[in-house]
């Protein structure tokens, strides 16, 4: 168990040679990922937990007086080796989980939640910093004040003030939770993979581009299948074959194949794992003092507390529902012209019809676009365009990190004076041990204190080439490339003093808001006739071809705020559970929380069901999902303001830069976001223009 394993320490026999366990002399710190093998964790985990429990008593055993230096500041000291081994892991399992990654994380999950739990729930570690923080929190500046404020907030939300009974009571929940949530990723990974469709023929296919139907072939191949079609789905509901497929059945297989991923009775069902996990949420905050997990979750967060997110959603819903009605009366009479005065529009059309009526109104089909959207383009003539031209900075590809897998690149960032700033890592191709969606995420954290630089990485779930052909995007896909930039960017600017308040370590509801505030210049058109040009030819995307992307920008906008306020709904939901009523049914659950907001649409169906909810139930959006959306009003001020004083110039990238992406969690966030656009409080009228619904 964790406690003998941290009472004796390891051998120099177990450690030598364990990459891990020695800090090494890549550039900054980058991970030596050609030497790191699966069977290094283990050992460099339980060291480093061994060690940090150490530099802990360390602390508390000081004799001196509690100050901000003999306390707060080793505290950011502390752990490095555990940090380090815990970084590198996370980010493979992730990324590159394979069956010995996945079995590492089911055994060092519940280890590592009792170790956070030794220490947050520390009491004499605590008691020295609750007395300087009575004691020294008037007379501290900046990001020491800052330092201060939020880690015994930390403490405090973690437990530290329980009783001792309280305290146990909270271990054993926690620890539960740590083993359910890696199950819940784990089986929502294998369900996903499991669900997809097998096509025998073409024929069946109809509609689809070659490039969809070569990549079906390979996907089947790759399975196994030889001489079939597999349309697998994604991470999310909806599926990217739903806008092409002629074959109605078919559309209705994979998106019902998609919705019931989780509860289908099989290995990877999920039904009991929700159900257990919101309860032994429910049952934290109890313990914790709150009514609910929301209340709980969101006590440090922009939003503050459950009523002011249902009173945002509420605005929300009446902006959308009419819109919704309207749309879907619209499509519906479309598509009754060509199927028919009876037909019923189902949540399996309206892809595949709004393309059509997409297609007629605008003229616009995605196939015509996808040409002009080769991933490689879009990283180089756009993302790096967007940062040279705003942020003065330059990212330049290298050949000498190792990395964990086949097609990663790696750029060094450049500031104007050719100086190196940070490491950046991309990794945009699906494989089968990647999880789903897209993400960003450090390899090393950024800390003045602890003289680190930043080393960040992007990972996306794009089809990899085939048949010599380049990847190309849909505008979906390239968006998603702007807003993990954002994220990026967040990261890779970070310049703190201590790594707890560097970078993107800030507010669910604040975090989202520099990467979809990059969505923007995706569709900017100085940056668009950088990137936007014919894989084969090399000529610009046509100026027409833009007005009519420009004039559809809004179509269809009411299905894409819908999925998202669903899911919103949804997660809300399941962490407003008191824990007194008892619930059996996910399904019905979740039906009537989305009748209750009015959201009970049987067409627009949620973003994400409960079964594969992975932000929700397995990751860090608990109760937290809403910060999409709040944070879209955050970017869109954000916004606004560029294009009141200015629009796409270097000076504002500037005042960006220094305000908000180099500024972490140093600041308050109210304020930090007051200091760029003036603003005394986020309006939401913004969000509405820029989705069409105002």
């Amino acid at each position: 168990m964790l406690a003998a394993c941290q009472g004796e320490k390891k051998s120099n026999s177990s450690l030598e040679g364990n990459p891990l366990f020695i800090e090494n002399t890549l550039e900054f710190g980058a991970p030596a990922f050609d030497q790191i093998r699966p069977e290094h964790f283990m050992p460099a985990f339980v060291e480093g937990m061994r060690q940090h429990l150490a530099e802990i008593d360390s602390i508390v055993n000081n004799l001196e007086v509690p100050t901000f230096e003999n306390t707060l500041v080793p505290l950011q000291r502390a752990g490095l080796l555990l940090e380090r081994t815990s970084t590198v892991f996370s980010g493979l399992a992730g990324a590159n989980a394979t069956d010995e990654i996945r079995k590492i994380e089911e055994e060092v999950t519940p280890l590592l939640t009792k170790h956070s739990d030794a220490i947050a729930l520390n009491d004499r570690l605590f008691q020295r910093v609750k007395t300087v923080y009575e004691q020294q929190m008037h007379e501290l500046e900046g990001e020491d004040a800052r330092l201060l404020e939020i880690t015994y907030n930390d403490f405090v939300k973690q437990g530290a003030n329980l009783t001792a009974e309280g305290k146990e009571q909270l271990k054993k929940v926690n620890e539960e939770l740590s083993v359910l949530t890696t199950k819940f990723n784990n089986l929502v990974k294998d369900g996903t993979q499991a669900a997809g469709i097998l096509v025998d023929t073409e024929a069946e296919l109809d509609g689809l581009s070659p490039a969809s139907i070569a990549q079906a072939k390979q996907d089947a191949e790759q399975a196994g299948h030889t001489g079939k079609y597999l349309l697998n789905i994604q991470n999310t509901t909806r599926s990217a074959y739903l806008p092409e497929l002629n074959n109605r059945d078919l559309r209705r297989r994979l998106l019902e194949a998609s919705m019931m991923r989780g509860e289908r009775g099989d290995a990877n069902d999920t039904r009991q794992i929700v159900l257990d996990i919101t309860r032994l949420r429910a049952e934290k905050a109890r313990i914790l003092g709150f009514d609910n997990y929301a209340s709980w979750g969101l006590k440090d967060q922009m939003a503050s507390k459950p009523e002011h997110v249902y009173s945002f959603i509420h605005k929300l819903v009446e902006a959308y529902a009419p819109k919704a009605q309207a749309d879907a009366a619209d499509l519906e009479a479309f598509a009754r012209k060509t199927e028919g005065s009876d037909f019923k529009l189902e949540a399996w059309d309206w892809d595949y019809y709004a393309e059509k009526l997409r297609k007629q109104r605008y003229d616009l089909d995605e196939n015509d676009i996808k040409p002009y959207f080769a991933l490689d383009s879009v990283v180089k003539n756009g993302l790096f365009f967007v940062a040279k031209q705003l942020y003065g900075v330059d990212f330049v590809e290298r050949h000498d990190l190792p990395v964990y897998a086949d097609h990663v690149k790696v750029y060094d960032l450049l500031d104007e004076k050719g100086d190196k700033i940070a490491i950046f890592y991309t990794d945009y191709y699906r494989r089968p041990t990647k999880s789903g969606g897209a993400w960003m995420s450090n390899w090393v954290e950024q800390s003045r204190l602890l003289g680190r630089k930043p080393v960040v990485y992007n990972v996306c779930n794009y089809a990899p080439p085939v048949g010599g052909e380049p990847t190309l995007l849909n505008m979906d896909e390239v968006t998603t490339l702007f807003h993990e930039f954002g994220h990026g960017l967040h990261g890779l600017f970070a310049d703190q003093k201590y790594t707890k308040l560097s970078g993107t370590s800030v507010a669910r509801d604040f975090v989202e808001m520099p990467s979809q505030f990059h969505e923007h210049w995706a569709t900017h058109p100085e940056v668009l006739r950088n990137y936007a040009k014919h894989y084969k030819t090399g000529e610009p995307i046509p100026a027409e071809l833009v007005e009519r992307m420009n004039a559809a920008a809004k179509f269809n906008q009411a299905y894409a705020l819908g999925e998202n306020i669903s899911a919103v709904v949804i997660d809300m939901a399941w962490h407003m559970r008191d824990g007194q009523s008892e619930v059996s049914d996910v399904a019905k659950f979740e039906s009537e929380a989305l009748k209750n907001m009015g959201m009970l649409n049987a067409q627009i169906p949620p973003r994400y069901r409960s079964t594969y909810f992975r932000h929700s139930m397995g990751g860090g959006y608990s109760a937290g999902y809403y910060a999409y959306l709040w944070a879209e009003v955050l970017d869109n001020n954000t916004y606004d303001w560029f294009l009141e004083n200015g629009g796409f110039t270097r000076e504002n990238g500037q005042r960006l830069r220094d305000l908000i992406l180099s500024r972490g969690n140093s600041k308050d966030l109210n304020v930090i976001f007051q200091d760029m656009t003036g603003l005394s409080e986020p309006k939401i009228e913004s969000l509405m223009k820029a989705r069409g619904l105002k």
